[in-house]
């Protein structure tokens, strides 16, 4: 009986240190993520980049916060990073900000996004819609050109 006990505590002990390394994963992919946007949002905007995601979760904040101005409302805002599927409120929609997202289908459907960070197959993707960036006068340094798809 004993000998059962203490291969439970060692199982639980082993799965707990499991756990908090899928903790730091996640924190760093989130960290990369930031850095990503980071750069993204300083080569699109002037000046301070003012970042606004909808539904932001305490984690996010806590990473986000330590690269970005996090604004609470997208009126706010100078960069919106749509990252779950909601609904952008329409006082929101205006040429004074940029929206970003991390979903491919969303940057082919909706034109409000001119480009889409994403997660395919354990692997970071960045994709810019080359006519959204024109009309946006958004210009990208070369290095950024293979990143950019013409529909």
């Amino acid at each position: 009986m004993r000998a059962l006990i203490l291969i439970l505590i060692l199982i639980s002990f082993a799965t707990s240190d499991q756990y908090t390394f899928l903790i730091n994963k996640y924190n760093k992919e989130m960290e990369l993520e930031a850095k990503i946007i980071a750069n993204i949002a300083t080569l699109a905007t002037k000046g301070e980049i003012k970042l606004f995601i909808p539904n932001i979760s305490k984690v996010e904040k806590k990473v986000y916060s330590k690269i970005f101005t996090l604004v609470d409302k997208c009126e706010k805002s100078n960069f919106v990073f749509v990252k779950k599927n909601i609904k952008i409120d329409p006082k929101c929609l205006n040429n004074k900000r940029l929206f970003f997202t991390n979903n491919y289908k969303k940057l082919l459907n909706k034109d409000i996004y001119f480009g889409a960070f994403f997660w395919s197959k354990s692997r970071p993707n960045i994709v810019f819609i080359k006519n959204r960036l024109r009309t946006k006068k958004i210009l990208l340094p070369k290095s950024y050109n293979k990143f950019i798809e013409d529909f």
